[in-house]
């Protein structure tokens, strides 16, 4: 469990003032001082904002299977301890640098950041801040960047799905599962076939928008989406667990299918037998959302701004699985670690 620790437990780094001259009180985070080990609460003194920078007053943080790794050391980034976790936030504008023009004071807001968001307040640049429609709550507008963003990006921007296509989506009662299935059916007028590992995951991905669903654990995924989608098979498939059920995904791709690897929930990463590829002129990509916001951030902003016009226009329907406190974040990642989640976990910092 998270407990409150002394500020005085703190490095020296976290705790210095002098270097603001403005009036601001210590805000409550969750850290991660040592790796594998549980988040601790902790208050942290504030630091002045950069001319290109706003503090956000955030109201809720998306717990993503990045965020554990991270804290594990498991991921692709490495920030130093100790370190607050957190990727995606939503809240209001408390304070900004001298040259924002992008919000102002007050304005509700969506953002990304590197690691920091799981704290009452978060300052970042304003280039990784969007404005939330007023039509769209802040708990919905959580659920988006992460997930949404990465559903854009993996059934557009990769796969290229056209109207009528088949998709295959595996972990589907997930956060990003269900976005993808959201967006698919809603947007781009696909069927679904929607894959997990339990009925009541099943269910909760039919009641979502998908057309058919398959439990992986009671026998062959592969078998099971040629009874639904004919000897042809799906045009594109979505996976997020990895090992067998990527290879089975894999085959059950139709001729010049797209296959997105999204994650390796399931723990194994699979090699691509590359004669599948040959066979049926498959193509095999892979998405990781995040990269392009320092690869090619234009696309990155562009997968956030389409997220909330989409929201804003009812296109969409952001589904949250659980909220928690910030007291209760261990309890949270534990949550999402031990897969009960159906849909966004999400920190509630109010």
């Amino acid at each position: 469990m998270a407990v409150r620790l002394c500020v005085r437990c703190l490095p020296p780094a976290w705790l210095c003032r002098q270097a603001w001259q403005g009036q601001g009180r210590h805000y409550r985070a969750a850290l991660c001082t040592e790796l594998k080990q549980p988040l601790t609460i902790q208050e942290v003194a504030p630091r002045p904002v950069g001319p290109q920078e706003v503090r956000v007053d955030v109201h809720f943080c998306g717990i993503n299977f990045a965020d554990i790794l991270v804290c594990r050391g498991q991921y692709q980034e490495k920030p130093p301890l100790p370190f607050i976790p957190g990727m995606e936030f939503s809240g209001a504008v408390l304070e900004t640098g001298a040259d924002v023009s992008t919000v102002k004071k007050g304005d509700r807001v969506i953002g990304v950041s590197n690691f920091h968001a799981m704290a009452e307040q978060c300052i970042t640049d304003q280039k990784t801040l969007w404005q939330i429609p007023e039509n769209i709550s802040l708990q919905d507008a959580a659920v988006l960047p992460v997930s949404y963003g990465t559903a854009i990006l993996a059934i557009d921007h990769r796969a290229r799905i056209q109207p009528g296509e088949t998709v295959l989506v595996t972990a589907a009662a997930g956060a990003t599962g269900l976005a993808v299935i959201d967006v698919a059916t809603n947007v781009f007028r696909a069927k679904v076939i929607a894959a997990a590992g339990s009925d009541e995951k099943c269910k909760l991905a039919m009641q979502r928008g998908a057309q058919f669903s398959v439990n992986y654990s009671q026998g062959s995924l592969k078998d099971a989406v040629k009874k639904l989608a004919g000897s042809g098979g799906v045009n594109v498939a979505v996976d997020m667990v990895g090992g067998d059920v990527f290879l089975e995904s894999l085959r059950s791709l139709a001729w010049e299918g797209r296959i997105v690897v999204l994650g390796f929930a399931g723990g194994h990463i699979a090699s691509v037998p590359s004669n599948l590829l040959l066979l049926k002129n498959i193509s095999a990509m892979g998405l990781y959302w995040g990269r392009y916001q320092h690869q090619d951030f234009a696309v990155f902003s562009k997968s956030m701004s389409t997220a909330l016009q989409y929201c804003q226009q009812g296109l969409i329907h952001p589904h949250t699985g659980a909220v928690f406190k910030l007291e209760k974040i261990n309890d949270a990642f534990l949550h999402v670690m031990q897969r009960k989640s159906t849909g966004k976990v999400l920190l509630s910092l109010k």
